[in-house]
């Protein structure tokens, strides 16, 4: 089955609760970021964690491994169940934050290719590549590719095989959920869902890839 996720950067942690509640029906896990954790705390975990769904932690991890243990070990403590890290900062930066999930019962995905059109400035000439091997060779499971270019995942999916790939960039950025949705594991979708005037019927329209 192709997940749904939801990305849930808003600022405010009621509306937060409200929109992750009226949509939990037709997702399958919640991504929250640095906007609404700075704005609410880590405690929203605990707020979010009656639902029942996977809590992701998109916090781009990209440090040394000591500091990058630390942070990911401070995620696990707030009650998330998923990490999200850069595999720029090389290997050993990369397992520390592998480790530290697994060692907390929990997963690490490894952003290969963002869905932004900068991205590309940097992310090409196979640097994707090389950060998708890096993932496969520290054991993370699975990688981030974005759903605004879908014949880079294709590329990708080659070299991770059957590691989740979690897309984001369907709906705002324009990537197509019908496309991607054969193409990975999950797709994400953020704006579209919580800026919706009725996030509910948005989820579940969006829901339809689930297969």
């Amino acid at each position: 089955m192709t997940e749904l996720i939801l990305s849930l950067d808003v600022l405010d942690r009621k509306r937060a609760v409200e929109i992750a509640e009226a949509a939990s029906p037709c997702i399958d896990a919640v991504k929250i970021g640095y906007p609404l954790v700075l704005a609410a705390g880590l405690g929203i975990a605990r707020d979010l964690g009656g639902l029942g769904l996977p809590l992701i932690a998109d916090f781009k991890v990209a440090d040394i491994p000591n500091t990058n243990r630390l942070i990911c070990e401070q995620v696990f403590a707030a009650g998330f169940d998923a990490v999200i890290a850069h595999g720029f900062t090389g290997t050993d930066a990369a397992r520390a934050c592998v480790a530290a999930a697994h060692d907390s019962g929990g997963a690490c995905y490894v952003v290969v290719e963002m869905s932004h059109p900068g991205a590309t400035e940097f992310f090409h000439g196979g640097t994707a590549e090389r950060l998708a091997n890096l993932a496969v060779d520290c054991r993370a499971d699975g990688i981030i590719a974005p759903a605004t270019r879908p014949d880079r995942i294709s590329v990708l999916r080659e070299i991770v095989g059957s590691k989740a790939i979690y897309s984001p960039g369907v709906g705002a950025q324009g990537g197509d959920p019908e496309i991607v949705a054969r193409l990975v594991d999950g797709i994400i979708v953020g704006r579209s869902i919580y800026e919706a005037p009725d996030p509910a019927v948005a989820a579940r329209e969006f829901a339809r890839i689930r297969r």
